[in-house]
């Protein structure tokens, strides 16, 4: 998801030095929208990794 935040970027980037500088923004919001998802699930998936391994730890102990 994180590749496509970038290719949406800079998509946004090239279309705007053309002069396309509604569609370039669109996409420089569409790019902004997937970079906070990605973050956000990479958070999450943190959190219920580092829960996943406290539980494998305490039942080996």
């Amino acid at each position: 998801m994180l590749k496509l935040a970038v290719t949406c970027l800079v998509i946004g980037l090239v279309l705007a030095l053309l002069g396309f500088g509604g569609v370039g923004g669109a996409f420089i919001g569409i790019a902004k929208i997937l970079f906070f998802i990605a973050i956000a699930l990479f958070v999450v998936f943190l959190v219920l990794g580092l829960l996943a391994g406290k539980g494998i730890k305490n039942a080996i102990d």
